[in-house]
Formats: C-alpha cells, sequence, structure tokens
C-alpha cells in the first residue's frame, strides 16, 4: 500500500510577503487606497462603469508593480553592472505587463471609461515610484 504525505516541497520558491519587503508593502497598502478612492471619484462622476474603470486602471498598476518588485527581489546580483541590469530587466517585466494588461482590458471592457482608467492606472503607478522612500526599518 502507498502511503501520501504531505510535503511542502513545492511551496520552497512560492511567493512570501518576505520576498517584497517593507517599502513595497507599504506602497501596495497606499495603492490600494488610491485605487479604492478612484472608484469612489469615478463612480460618482460616471456611475458604475467608471468606478470599474478607475478599478480595473488601480490593478494593472499594482499587478505590473508586484511584477516587477517580483522579478527584482529574485536577483542575484553581485556586482553595480548586475544590480542595474536586474533594475532594467525589472522595469521592462513592469513595462511590458502594464501594456498587456491594459490592451486586455481595453479590447475586452467596451463600456470603460478611459479617463477613469487611464487616470488611476498613472496615479497608483506614481504611488509605486514612491517605494524608493519608505524605509526598511
Amino acid at each position: 500500500m502507498i502511503e501520501l504525505r504531505y510535503t511542502s516541497a513545492p511551496l520552497r520558491g512560492a511567493i512570501s510577503t518576505a520576498m517584497l519587503g517593507k517599502p513595497v508593502l507599504t506602497v501596495l497598502r497606499w495603492q490600494l487606497a488610491a485605487t479604492a478612492a478612484l472608484a469612489l471619484a469615478g463612480a460618482l462622476v460616471a456611475g458604475r462603469h467608471g468606478a470599474l474603470s478607475a478599478l480595473a486602471g488601480g490593478f494593472v498598476s499594482i499587478a505590473a508593480g508586484l511584477a516587477a518588485a517580483l522579478v527584482a527581489s529574485m536577483g542575484n546580483a553581485k556586482s553595480a553592472g548586475g544590480i542595474v541590469l536586474s533594475a532594467l530587466r525589472a522595469e521592462a517585466v513592469k513595462l511590458g505587463l502594464a501594456v498587456l494588461l491594459l490592451w486586455i482590458v481595453l479590447v475586452n471592457y467596451s463600456q470603460a471609461v478611459v479617463g477613469a482608467l487611464i487616470a488611476a492606472f498613472v496615479i497608483t503607478l506614481l504611488i509605486f515610484a514612491m517605494a524608493f522612500f519608505v524605509r526598511e526599518y
């Protein structure tokens, strides 16, 4: 008889909040709060589709930023050049994913309020840049 046991081996490479660090998690909270506020503003200005568009724009930016943070945290650079290449790789991932997700939203959501979508995207993207100013301690 074969005995099956649970093993955590597949989870060893899983994403954890420790990989992201305090600056990214702090900025993630700010982005979520800004997305909620922009969705409320979008709802007041343009109704349900304005709110959904703002949510989509915020979540596109959040997803792209998290992907960039994960790519940057996986880098194992030991020199200044390696650090620069790791940062450029993370930015390329963020840009590519953001363009892809924005395209998916705009193609599939015919009633998107483009102003709300782009405004939420840009504002949350700028908030992500503030991670540089958040202290680690």
